[in-house]
């Protein structure tokens, strides 16, 4: 009984769960009174490989929702020839804003592994993976889709009237996040972009942006006066028991801020935190129990009519 008990749920995970792909909704009050509403799709951990049609369609199929704005969190690339999956999945959003930073399976193929392990620690870049074609994917996301790079760096944009500040950093599961470099990085786009000179407008508003929320990103992006983190790299978990946190996270963030959007506190301030479960899975564990793939749509909405 227990045998196929355990059967019938592999045989959810990874032939049904994996594939309900879902979009999760989110409301966040940090614009100034009076401001239009904008559409963030914020997309993560999509681990793609070329022969992955549906999960392909499915992302094309977003196009749906609008965005005034996407946000990419990192681990796009999932197998050697993952750029043309991401291609093909990405392509109805050209000309839509957006931003990115890397996650470590951009730069990294993925591997066979114990999954077991992941219980014990973080894991581990196996020395035999493959090198990906990075070079590509950034070429791709700047000068097909228009989008900016934030890997340890800042931008700003400006959309539908609001001021948004962008910094980000490289993948931090690999310890390429030079939080060192963020406060200098931040003040050199502010002396670029100039609003500080122009008292009549809106207050930027500061977004933070990682791959993987480590502790360490998290408290350097509040203090640094972001009001909303975006981060993946966790798959939310990936396989859960209802009802209950995330059994790992594969970083230190806590296991009940896994996934969904949650508020991140440090030294007196704080900032909204939305993590989201990603839409894959690596080739090598192509299975999900209570934690579906998803998409997170979230609209920036003034302060003062939030509901």
């Amino acid at each position: 009984m227990v045998a196929a008990v355990g059967a019938a749920a592999l045989a959810w995970g990874a032939l049904v769960e994996r594939n309900r792909f879902t979009i999760r909704y989110e409301n966040l009050p940090v614009l100034d009174p009076g401001a239009r509403p904008i559409t963030v799709l914020h997309l993560s951990d999509m681990h793609m490989a070329p022969w992955q049609r549906r999960k392909q369609d499915w992302v094309r199929s977003l196009a749906m929702v609008e965005p005034d704005l996407i946000v990419n969190t990192g681990d796009n690339l999932g197998h050697v020839d993952g750029i043309e999956g991401v291609m093909r999945a990405l392509g109805p959003f050209a000309g839509v804003p957006g931003v990115y930073v890397n996650g470590s399976n951009d730069y990294f193929g993925p591997s066979a592994k114990n999954p077991l392990r992941y219980l014990t620690s973080p894991s581990q870049r196996s020395i035999t993976a493959a090198t990906l074609d990075t070079a590509g994917l950034e070429s791709y996301f700047q000068d097909s889709l228009g989008w900016l790079s934030l890997n340890n760096a800042a931008r700003a944009l400006e959309l539908k009237g609001s001021r948004l500040e962008f910094f980000g950093v490289n993948d931090a599961h690999r310890g390429w996040d030079r939080l060192d470099r963020l406060p200098g990085v931040i003040e050199e786009m502010r002396e670029n972009v100039g609003w500080q000179d122009d008292r009549t407008g809106p207050e930027a508003v500061p977004i933070g942006v990682t791959h993987a929320p480590y502790r360490r990103v998290l408290d350097s992006f509040v203090t640094n006066g972001a009001e909303v983190i975006l981060a993946g790299h966790t798959h939310g978990g990936q396989v859960r028991i209802p009802g209950l946190p995330a059994l790992v996270t594969n970083c230190d963030i806590p296991r009940e801020q896994a996934q969904g959007l949650s508020v991140w506190h440090h030294a007196r301030r704080a900032a909204f935190l939305n993590v989201s479960a990603g839409l894959g899975t690596s080739i090598y564990a192509p299975v999900r129990f209570a934690c579906p793939p998803e998409a997170v749509v979230i609209t920036l909405v003034p302060g003062d009519d939030f509901s």
